[in-house]
């Protein structure tokens, strides 16, 4: 007797799937549909902690950079300087994350700076988020925003403790008091 002869026997108990064969096979099958273009998942282009880059780089997808860069960044996609970037740039993206440190004007939908993060210029932003320990020198700009457009101060309700009195005004007397007289 053999060591596999139980699963010889198993197989020869089950029966074999049957093979569909087409009876009229179709002229001309439609090609597969194509899939819609993906944007790309994760980083893109990444400069490396012990890399330094001089220039202008422009890309429509993620960019991670941990090394040092001198230049201009026009990027598409997100930016994530990592916390040993040490960047010398303008930097233009739809969102900005900054954990290590810009020397430069950033801009984008959103900027955050993690709690690692400097920035010496300027930050332009519809949303803004930053952590304790974050570093800023620059002015914050927050560009408009559909909330930031829908509000309008001057209809803002005052609260009943700041209601303005009315002003007053010299009372005339009273017909019963001028009767007293």
């Amino acid at each position: 007797m053999s060591i596999f002869s139980g699963r010889k026997q198993e197989r020869e108990n089950t029966p074999e799937p049957a093979q569909s064969v087409p009876t009229n096979p179709p002229q001309s099958s439609p090609p597969p549909p194509v899939p819609p273009a993906r944007k790309p998942v994760g980083f893109e282009t990444v400069l490396g902690p012990n890399s330094t880059l001089r220039g202008d780089l422009k890309c429509q997808a993620n960019v991670r950079l941990d090394g040092t860069f001198e230049g201009t960044l026009e990027i598409g996609g997100n930016v994530l300087v990592g916390e040993t970037a040490k960047i010398t740039a303008d930097i233009h993206a739809k969102n900005v994350a900054i954990a290590g440190a810009v020397r430069g004007n950033v801009s984008g939908k959103k900027v955050q700076l993690l709690r690692t993060g400097r920035v010496w210029g300027d930050i332009t932003a519809a949303a803004i988020a930053t952590e304790e320990g974050a570093f800023i020198d620059g002015k914050i700009t927050m560009i408009s925003h559909d909330a930031a457009r829908t509000f309008d101060p001057t209809n803002l309700p005052l609260p009943d403790d700041e209601v303005e009195p009315e002003p007053e005004t010299e009372a005339e007397p009273d017909a019963a008091e001028e009767a007293s007289e």
